[in-house]
C-alpha cells in the first residue's frame, strides 16, 4: 500500500510548522503557502493528494510520488478561461503579467476590499497589486476553511477594472466572496484584462513596492494553475524592475 508522503520520517523531522513557511532567503521573500495534505481548500474543488509510490525507505532505488488536486490549490493563479468561454488560457499568459514592479497594499476593512479605501493609494494604470487582508492573519492558521475571508466587492473589481490594473493578488483562495458575487467579481477582473494570484500568505511582508516573480505551470488550455510566488524589497536588490 502506498504511504501518505507527509508521514515520511525525511519529511516529519524537526520543528517546522507547514501552515507557517512563508521564507526569506536572500531577501527574497516566498508568499506562497506550502501545499500538503490536509491542507485548506475551496470546499467544491478536490482536496490535495499527495503519496509516495517509490520509496526508499520501502527498499525502491527512488523516492517517486504521486500528485492528485485541483488546478485552483493553494497559490495559484487564474487565467480569463476560468469564467470566459474563450478565453485565454493559463499558458498564454504573457510572462511580464506577473513578473516585475508590484505593490502590497494593507486593507483595513474585515469584510470586503472597497473603493472607497483603494481611492487613498492612488492606483495606476498597469500596476501590480497585492491586497494584505486580516485573512493572512487568520486564513492560513487552520485547515478549516474560513467562508467570512476578506473578498474584492463588485464595486471595488469595477473600480479596478477602470483604473486598468494589470494583476490583482490576494490572501485567500478566491478574489471573490463564498457566498457573494464570486462569478461576478471574476467576470470584472478577467474580462478587464487582470491577471489573478489568488491565495496569497503576506503575514511577513509589510506594504510597500516589491519585485514580483509568480509563475504558475504551464498547464495546456488550463483555467488556472499553482504557482510559487516570491517578494524581495525595491531597493534590496541591483536592478528594479518594471
Amino acid at each position: 500500500m502506498s504511504r501518505n508522503i507527509q508521514s515520511s520520517a525525511s519529511l516529519s523531522s524537526g520543528q517546522h510548522n507547514p501552515r507557517m513557511s512563508t521564507v526569506a532567503s536572500s531577501e527574497w521573500i516566498d508568499v506562497s503557502v506550502p501545499v500538503r495534505n490536509g491542507m485548506v481548500h475551496w470546499p467544491s474543488d478536490p482536496p490535495f493528494q499527495i503519496e509516495r509510490i517509490h520509496d526508499m525507505q520501502r527498499g525502491d532505488k527512488s523516492n517517486l510520488s504521486r500528485v492528485v488536486m485541483g488546478a485552483h490549490t493553494g497559490t495559484h493563479m487564474d487565467a480569463p478561461l476560468h469564467f470566459i468561454a474563450n478565453g485565454k488560457g493559463i499558458d498564454e499568459m504573457p510572462l511580464d503579467a506577473s513578473i516585475g514592479q508590484a505593490r502590497v497594499i494593507e486593507i483595513r476593512d474585515t469584510e470586503s476590499i472597497k473603493p472607497e479605501e483603494l481611492k487613498q493609494h492612488r492606483i495606476r494604470r498597469g500596476e501590480r497589486l497585492l491586497f494584505k487582508t486580516l485573512n493572512s492573519l487568520r486564513g492560513w492558521q487552520t485547515d478549516s476553511f474560513i467562508e467570512d475571508f476578506v473578498f474584492i466587492s463588485k464595486e471595488a473589481a469595477h473600480f479596478l477594472a477602470q483604473r486598468g490594473v494589470a494583476l490583482v493578488g490576494v490572501d485567500y483562495l478566491s478574489v471573490g466572496g463564498f457566498k457573494r458575487d464570486g462569478p461576478e467579481i471574476h467576470l470584472a477582473l478577467l474580462e478587464a484584462g487582470i491577471w489573478v494570484i489568488e491565495g496569497l500568505n503576506l503575514s511577513q511582508v509589510t506594504p510597500g513596492k516589491y519585485d514580483l516573480i509568480c509563475l504558475p505551470i504551464k498547464l495546456a488550455q488550463g483555467e488556472g494553475a499553482p504557482a510559487r510566488a516570491v517578494l524581495r524589497p525595491i531597493g534590496t536588490g541591483r536592478r528594479q524592475r518594471k
